[in-house]
């Protein structure tokens, strides 16, 4: 089967048609769609081609060995690869195929040539643009030439290093040539039938310009751009088009300038605009999503040429009552923005069900809150925007950008649905005065044991629970985990409002910016920073015993103790590492995700940590950091009281500030502790699941125990009542997962899929510096360690932490670097506040710091000021 016309083509025969061939198959199925004729030289003609030469398969052998930041060698490959495809003789009957369908057009008809690989507009990869199209062929000769160059074409640089980079082996990627009749269009362009850079479904977006589409593609003019909304034209630009590509007679395209009186004319009428958005919801309705559309307009006749999924769109939610709304990220609150698994977040929606009466939803493999409520609520909207501050201010500001927008406002529901109710708004209201009056450190204290008290009774509990009970038991225990937790938020509350009314009333009356960060320096009772200093403590154990320093170069995984157990030294290090992960075994990156690897189960991962603090720190590292941070918090209190103090009015001030200093003292540390008990309670539960995964794997129910992890929490409770599982929906839901873990959620969405974003005031940083949230003051230079995964953090002294997020499991990272830089965060945030009581400069909320931050480079933070300029 070497051809295909397009009306037997539909995405079944994608293997044969590649991605382009297969949607020109479906869109000529659709009533009332004009595409121009044609056929598809199948991918069995490639194989023909390529399989059987030894040469190619060689040069394919050498390619799928060598990285893509090889890039001379793989150009030398590619170019070779690319000559003997296009050297090598078509076999007659594949020609005879061509000519055959050829005929049946008039002699002289010209053609486009179009290259169609199997990896190539795909619901999740376009490819586009990857691989050659050639207009306006004429003649059989010069078919088959463009051809054998659509089939080298496959082999270009681009297309190669494509590949590479989304992992498409390339021996699997087959072509497909699409042998199509030519439109001569007046105008052409390209539809997006959701808005590209806001992604909202709502919006349609034309492109247009004169004579041929390949102007607009190449980036030769400026189009005119038209956006639709139900049926009405809601915003037009023309734009200044002094090209257009046209046909020649003999065959082939030219560049022309157009005239002056044309340059300036819009290229589409409105009803032609209207009649384009109405064309282009059929076909996004009939493939079931948004879609890029190609088209072109001949003699009021419009053809549509492609149309490919928009991979590039993060997914819209999925509402089914038709209502706008707006959603907050979970996940940056959290600080934790990777893909989530569907247990995971089955438990953290019952968990916040359960604790705060808070509904999330799943959008792209991660959580979301509708913040509805408090956005179309003239009384909540302020302070619900004023208090994103301390989480994000990038978020802050999409959502002050919204409530600009009063039209959108208007159209959010009147629901009475908010993310936290009013009662428990008012409870915290009241254990926080009082906290805040009664302002001794033994309460944070007695908090401290009383949850602890509860964990220990929740863990008798769990060992407890027989499998059919263990949904039950997880929604019963919540309610006693929630008493514990909300009683101590007074205390919380109290410690951030003394952060902010220092911060504040320091810089009004002393000009002094964020002084409250070394105020915080070495607070009691934050259960994070002690952990990393404790694990300073580990590290002096470890230093001691060579053997273990060069086992440590190349640790087992899941022999790490029993290896320990036989070196000189083990022992002892063996003890000290667990006696750690008796207090903090229940910590990994990405905390909240119950899935994730615990430190209880890899304990390997700390090794890094605890190779950097022996480089960075001498023995006692634990105790000369705290008293360090100790000093410096009494010097800074004394100084301020003293410069208050010569004031006027200066008695007064120096005594409220010096209440509000001991609040921070007594209570700002224990911000952390919820955050601790909320994961233990996690390592709990996880345990329990998987206790009851194994068992499933012994009755062959599940093939690994971690297959649990893609069904919800109610679907895992049938499967133990049942014994019955579907492994289709598994293996669809690993897929999804896998896709979702490549895509970067928005800070904020709407239900229209349309994703707000925030920018910052960048007038008083400066020029190329890259702005963010100031969260802890200092300036530091140093080398940039850009640092994704925990696993990888080899610091050396000096180094500034470059990532994407931090949650407290980073914490131990913290005791050796020098500053810090995330993509993500506020003043709040657990980053935020370790940095702070550790006196390291930090920076947050720096978009795409990772990718514009290359690692090695020296750069400079100003946590004061709030901004990161390269270097070198």
């Amino acid at each position: 089967m070497y051809t295909l016309d397009f009306q037997e083509i539909d995405q079944a025969k994608l293997k044969l048609a590649g991605g382009k061939g297969a949607n020109l198959g479906e869109l000529s199925k659709i009533k009332g769609i004009r595409v121009p004729e044609g056929f598809c030289l199948t991918t069995i003609a490639y194989a023909e081609i390529v399989e059987s030469n030894l040469e190619i398969n060689g040069l394919l052998e050498e390619l799928s060995r060598i990285s893509f930041e090889n890039r001379e060698e793989v150009a030398k490959l590619c170019l070779g690869l690319r000559k003997v495809i296009e050297e090598t003789a078509i076999p007659e009957e594949i020609i005879q195929e061509v000519n055959r369908r050829l005929s049946g057009f008039e002699a002289g008809t010209p053609f486009a040539v179009r290259s169609s690989a199997t990896a190539e507009d795909l619901p999740t990869a376009s490819f586009a643009g990857q691989q050659d199209t050639y207009l306006n062929i004429i003649g059989q000769a010069e078919i088959l030439k463009h051809i054998s160059k659509c089939w080298a074409s496959l082999f270009t640089e681009r297309a190669v290093i494509y590949r590479l980079q989304n992992n498409f082996p390339q021996q699997s990627v087959q072509l497909s040539v699409v042998i199509q009749k030519m439109v001569f269009p007046q105008a052409s362009g390209i539809m997006f039938t959701a808005e590209p850079v806001t992604s909202n479904r709502k919006v349609l977006s034309i492109d247009a310009g004169f004579g041929l589409g390949e102007a607009l593609v190449s980036g030769l003019v400026n189009p005119d751009i038209y956006k639709v909304r139900d049926g009405k034209i809601i915003d037009q630009k023309v734009s200044t088009k002094k090209l257009a590509i046209v046909p020649l007679e003999q065959g082939g395209t030219k560049e022309i300038e157009l005239g002056i009186g044309q340059q300036t004319v819009q290229v589409l009428t409105d009803a032609q605009i209207l009649q384009l958005e109405r064309t282009g919801r059929e076909i996004e309705a009939y493939f079931g999503r948004p879609q890029d559309i190609e088209w072109c307009l001949e003699a009021e006749n419009l053809y549509i040429v492609q149309s490919r999924p928009i991979t590039t769109l993060y997914p819209a939610p999925d509402m089914k009552d038709g209502k706008n709304r707006v959603y907050l990220s979970f996940g940056h609150r959290q600080m934790m923005t990777e893909a989530m698994s569907p247990l995971s977040m089955s438990f953290m929606k019952l968990m916040f069900a359960n604790v705060t009466n808070t509904p999330l939803i799943e959008i792209g493999g991660r959580l979301y809150m509708d913040s509805s409520h408090e956005m179309h609520s003239p009384l909540m909207r302020k302070p619900f925007i004023k208090g994103l501050a301390a989480v994000d201010v990038l978020m802050q500001n999409a959502f002050a950008k919204l409530a600009k927008r009063r039209d959108f406002l208007q159209s959010l529901p009147r629901e009475k649905k908010q993310m936290v109710g009013v009662k428990l708004i008012v409870y915290w209201l009241i254990k926080t005065i009082q906290a805040y009056i009664k302002n001794d450190p033994a309460l944070a204290a007695e908090f401290r044991e009383r949850q602890k008290a509860i964990l220990r009774n929740l863990e008798q509990q769990a060992a407890q629970v027989s499998a059919e009970e263990l949904l039950s038991f997880m929604q019963k225990s919540l309610t006693e985990f929630k008493d514990g937790m909300f009683a101590s938020y007074g205390v919380v509350f109290s410690g951030a409002y003394a952060v902010s009314w220092l911060n504040k009333h320091l810089q009004k009356w002393l000009g002094e910016k964020n002084a409250a960060d070394i105020l915080a320096q070495s607070v009691d009772n934050n259960v994070t920073s002690e952990m990393g200093l404790e694990l300073l403590d580990v590290a002096d154990v470890v230093r001691e015993y060579p053997a273990v320093l060069e086992y440590f170069k190349s640790p087992g995984d899941e022999t790490f103790f029993e290896d320990l157990a036989g070196l000189a030294g083990g022992p002892a290090v063996s003890n000290s590492i667990r006696e750690f992960l008796k207090k903090y075994g229940m910590r990994c990156s990405a905390e909240i995700d119950i899935s994730r690897i615990r430190w209880h189960e890899k304990p390997a991962i700390l090794v890094p940590m605890l190779l950097a603090n022996i480089q960075v720190y001498e023995p006692g590292g634990h105790k000369l950091k705290f008293e360090q941070g100790l000093e410096a918090a009494r010097q800074k209190e004394a100084e301020i009281l003293s410069r208050l103090k010569q004031m006027p009015g200066g008695k007064r001030k120096a005594k409220k500030a010096k209440r509000m200093i001991r609040v921070l003292r007594n209570y700002a540390g224990y911000r952390e502790f919820n955050k601790y008990v909320m994961v233990c309670y996690e390592w709990i539960v996880k345990q329990a699941l998987m206790k009851q995964a194994a068992i499933l794997r012994e009755k062959n129910l599940v093939r690994e125990k971690e297959d649990i992890y893609f069904l919800t929490l109610e679907e895992l409770d049938q499967v133990i009542k049942t014994s019955q599982l579907d492994y289709e929906t598994i293996e669809k839901r690993k897929a999804d997962f896998a896709y979702y873990q490549k895509l970067t959620p928005p800070r904020v969405i709407t239900a229209e899929g349309e994703i707000i974003s925030g920018e910052y005031d960048t007038g008083g940083i400066p020029a190329n510096a890259l702005a963010g949230t100031p969260v802890s003051a200092g300036v530091r230079e140093g080398r940039a360690r850009v640092i994704l995964s925990l696993e990888d953090a080899v610091i050396e002294d000096g180094d500034i932490l470059v990532t994407t997020f931090t949650d407290p499991s980073w914490t131990p990272v913290f005791v050796s670097i020098k500053g810090l830089v995330t993509e993500v965060g506020g003043m709040m945030t657990h980053g935020a506040v370790v940095a702070r009581e550790y006196g390291l400069p930090a920076v947050v909320g720096v978009e795409n710091a990772t990718k514009l931050i290359k690692d090695g480079q020296r750069i400079r933070l100003n946590g004061t000021e709030g901004y990161v300029e390269i270097l070198a």
